[in-house]
């Protein structure tokens, strides 16, 4: 009788573990490109790649060179990763209280060859997801469902397929930009509460990281995914301003959307920008942003 209450704890554990993974691949989205795989999930960015030389301590010192780890960065080992491993964590801080926070874990994976990840935040860090999605990727469990096409004929835009012909580029993992009509990010979140503040963040980094000044912020009624919402829309002036954002656009004044909103069944922040240079419609969107969105009343 024992064996069987044993048997049947073990079931439910399994089936609520298969459950929760479930629903984290369903956010999740990920990308192969050049030995890199870009990760992310509930609005942090994650990366691996794999070294072809044996985890031990000369090779773990050439590690730290590549990845610029200083020798007086502090490199922790986490006892509770599955996997023997050091850790490093960076932390940078800016105005108005924006706190970047950076992570590498150099990991002895099962052929006994170093695996490196990096973790990226702002705020704060979370051990537990990354101790989770190491251990998901060095026992090759993320399913293939969850990885995107280096190809942008076909896109998945939180969990729908757009259709956009090829001429786009992958800026980073679910971050798309096509030449003069427009870029997007995204993020799907397990709650409100994580896709608002990774918002928030967005918005500060936008202020303090690319130099353009803030020309205006207002709050506009929108229709995103065909869900009626409120966005913030940010108009930024680089007139004058050495930036490669504006560089590489060619561009003057950006134009951006923050977006929190359910869709879907998810949570997902978007942010949603163009430049003055960029092919604008009667609508007032450029045509990538209006696969996703339209300006209420317009």
């Amino acid at each position: 009788m024992l064996k069987q209450i044993s048997i049947f704890i073990l079931l439910i554990v399994s089936q609520t573990s298969f459950g929760q993974n479930e629903e984290l691949f369903n956010r999740l989205r990920a990308i192969h490109n050049s030995g890199t795989t870009f990760y992310n999930v509930d609005g942090v960015d994650f990366t691996n790649q794999n070294i072809s030389s044996e985890f031990n301590e000369k090779n773990l010192k050439k590690a730290y060179r590549k990845y610029k780890i200083k020798k007086k960065d502090l490199k922790k080992t986490d006892k509770e990763l599955n996997f023997d491993n050091y850790k490093v964590i960076k932390r940078e801080e800016f105005e108005d209280g924006l706190v970047s926070v950076s992570i590498n874990y150099f990991v002895k994976n099962k052929d006994n060859r170093i695996s490196v990840f990096w973790f990226g935040y702002y705020d704060k860090s979370n051990p537990e997801f990354e101790r989770k999605m190491i251990d998901l990727i060095l026992n090759d469990a993320i399913p293939k469902t969850c990885f995107s096409s280096i190809k942008t004929d076909n896109i998945n835009f939180a969990g729908r397929d757009l259709e956009l012909g090829g001429n786009c580029n992958w800026m980073n993992i679910n971050n798309i930009q096509c030449p003069y009509y427009g870029q997007m990010n995204w993020s799907v979140h397990k709650t409100k509460m994580s896709a608002d503040l990774s918002i928030q963040n967005q918005l500060k980094a936008t202020k303090i990281k690319n130099g353009g000044k803030v020309v205006s912020e207002e709050e506009v009624d929108i229709i995103f995914e065909n869900v009626p919402t409120k966005a913030k829309k940010a108009s930024y002036d680089f007139t004058g301003v050495t930036s490669l954002l504006a560089s590489m656009s060619g561009g003057k004044n950006l134009t951006i959307y923050y977006i929190s909103e359910k869709v879907r069944d998810n949570y997902v922040s978007c942010t949603l920008s163009f430049w003055n240079n960029d092919n604008i419609n009667p609508s007032g969107l450029p045509p990538l942003l209006e696969e996703v969105m339209k300006i209420s009343g317009k």
